[in-house]
């Protein structure tokens, strides 16, 4: 199963060796775009709508690891790389 994509409280960790930071990730998106040519015929993508979107794989870039990325939030991640944090946020 792929982890859910992170957002502005939560990020992702490699259970396997730590990693907080570097990610490979495949994804299929579903847009809806709206095009505008100019008289030379070069275009220019004026707006784009997402109507779906599927992560399909993340991967640890340190250890390429698929099956031991994980959802945590962003202050068990500082705590993690910093213990004495862990008084500070009592």
């Amino acid at each position: 199963m792929t982890a859910p994509l992170p957002d502005t409280t939560n990020r992702w960790r490699c259970a396997g060796c730590g990693n907080l930071t570097r990610f490979d990730v495949t994804r299929t998106r579903r847009t809806n775009e709206f095009w505008h040519f100019d008289l030379a015929g070069e275009p220019t993508v004026e707006s784009t709508e997402l109507l779906g979107e599927t992560v399909e794989t993340v991967t640890c870039r340190w250890c390429n690891r698929s099956d031991a990325i994980e959802l945590i939030s962003r202050n068990d991640a500082a705590i993690s790389q910093d213990p004495s944090r862990a008084q500070q946020a009592d």
